[in-house]
């Protein structure tokens, strides 16, 4: 019963979004956004995640490309945890970058 509860909780890439690696803080708001399709980012952090969760280089996020410039420009949409990211690994969503 707790294992489908965790279940529902972890956050997996839905249609536009791609995971990836944070490479680079860039300051104002900003990082520079490894993803696994191959391309590099500058993202985002909007302001609902700004002061509520910090970013450091070598986190897991979730990146929504924008509508136009996607190979460039996209949002982080959610960091994940330790925990969320073997649970990726064990799903096989976090290719190797």
């Amino acid at each position: 019963m707790v294992e489908e509860r965790e279940e529902k909780e972890l956050r997996v890439p839905m249609e536009g979004e791609v995971i990836g690696i944070v490479v680079q803080l860039l300051g104002y708001d900003r990082v520079k956004v490894k993803c696994a399709d191959g391309k590099v980012r500058v993202c985002r952090i909007p302001g609902r995640m700004k002061k509520k969760v910090w970013l450091r280089e070598g986190d897991y996020v979730l990146v929504a490309p924008w509508d136009f410039q996607s190979d460039q420009r996209g949002d982080v949409v959610w960091r994940y945890s330790r925990d969320e990211i073997k649970k990726l690994e064990a799903r096989g969503l976090i290719p190797s970058f």
